[in-house]
């Protein structure tokens, strides 16, 4: 089985986007002992962080723990990733998502025809107490909000689908996975979030979750210059399309 590795859509002195691969975990943790995970690719392959000593002080731990990670994308969704690589870029593109100025499109396949075609999701989200691998809808959650708009329709013997185009407002863990559910709209082969024997009989046709990270924009932390980044859908979501009769 050939080797999962991320591609590097741009690079200079500061960061580097990567489009990352589905079923590549971006952060290592206990559980990802033994698997090539975002992390340990960037330690070997980018070079400023090859035999890179650790500055001393507290403020720097989160910058060298993460190597320059700046945010996450869970395991089965591919797309664009920024990682920084000095201290000063990774603490000025953390801002920029803290305060709402990065902006990031998403594309997914879900079940239903969404009605209206426009709109925003406002719902809280927090850890579910029944079970915490899983996160849902809370009046006691953190605010989240995500707009989105359909893209394309399709009626198949299948069922009906819609092709979304998602831009999440607000960053909360799987928020766009639970706010989609929320409406009773689940992605295609969401194992979580998607019921199981749905996603089950999903996965025959897609062998993961649709949902990929396909625009990113923010500000140079050093040139200040507005920079934006797209991915194309990937060939095992383009193949799903047309399986589930997209044009």
């Amino acid at each position: 089985m050939e080797k999962l590795k991320p591609k590097i859509i741009f690079e200079d002195q500061y960061f580097l986007v990567l489009d990352k691969p589905a079923g590549m975990v971006v952060n290592n943790s206990q559980t990802t002992k033994g698997i090539q995970t975002i992390q340990d690719w960037i330690g070997e392959n980018v070079s400023i962080w090859k035999n890179r000593k650790r500055e001393k002080g507290e403020e720097f731990r989160d910058f060298f723990d993460r190597l320059g990670i700046v945010h996450r994308l869970d395991k089965e969704t591919s797309g664009l990733l920024l990682v920084a690589k000095d201290y000063k870029a990774f603490r000025d593109l953390q801002r920029q998502f803290k305060e709402r100025e990065v902006k990031k499109r998403y594309l997914a396949l879900v079940h239903g025809e969404v009605d209206p075609k426009k709109g925003t999701i406002e719902a809280s989200i927090a850890r579910s107490p029944f079970d915490r691998k899983k996160f849902g809808v809370f009046l006691q959650g953190k605010e989240a909000k995500t707009s989105y708009e359909v893209l394309e329709y399709s009626r198949t013997k299948e069922g009906s689908f819609s092709l979304l185009e998602l831009t999440p407002r607000t960053g909360r863990t799987h928020q766009i996975r639970v706010h989609l559910k929320f409406l009773n709209y689940p992605i295609f082969a969401d194992e979580k979030y998607g019921g199981r024997k749905r996603s089950r009989k999903d996965r025959l046709i897609c062998k993961r979750h649709f949902l990929h990270a396909s625009f990113i924009s923010f500000t140079h932390p050093y040139s200040q210059k507005k920079l934006e980044f797209k991915s194309k859908l990937p060939s095992d979501l383009q193949i799903a399309m047309i399986k589930l009769g997209f044009n």
